[in-house]
C-alpha cells in the first residue's frame, strides 16, 4: 500500500499507470490482481478515492487522510532507514 500511495502522491493515476510507476521505481512488477485488491482496500479505508472513468480507465487519487497517512509512514520509514545506515556505519572497519 505504501507503494500505491506514493505513486498517487503526484496526482491521479489509473491502475496500469500505477503498476508502471511502481515497476519503474522498484524494478519489480506488481500483478494486476494484487494491485486491484489493494486499491479496493485502500478505497475502503478512505485513503484513496476512485474518480469518474476516463476512456474506460478509472483513475484513483489520494485523499487528505491518505496523504497524511503516507507522510506519517514515510517519516517512520525514513527514521528506520537512517538508523540502519548509522548501524552499518558503526560496523565499517
Amino acid at each position: 500500500s505504501l507503494l500505491i500511495l506514493t505513486s498517487l502522491s503526484d496526482g491521479p493515476k489509473h491502475g496500469y499507470a500505477i503498476m508502471q510507476d511502481i515497476e519503474g521505481g522498484t524494478g519489480r512488477p506488481m500483478g494486476a490482481g494484487t494491485l486491484y485488491a489493494a486499491l479496493a482496500r485502500l478505497e475502503e479505508e478512505g485513503l484513496i478515492e476512485a474518480l469518474a472513468p476516463v476512456d474506460r480507465r478509472r483513475p484513483y487519487r489520494l485523499t487528505a487522510v491518505g496523504a497524511s497517512t503516507l507522510a506519517e509512514q514515510l517519516r517512520g520509514l525514513s527514521a528506520f532507514a537512517l538508523r540502519g545506515l548509522r548501524h552499518l556505519g558503526e560496523q565499517q572497519p
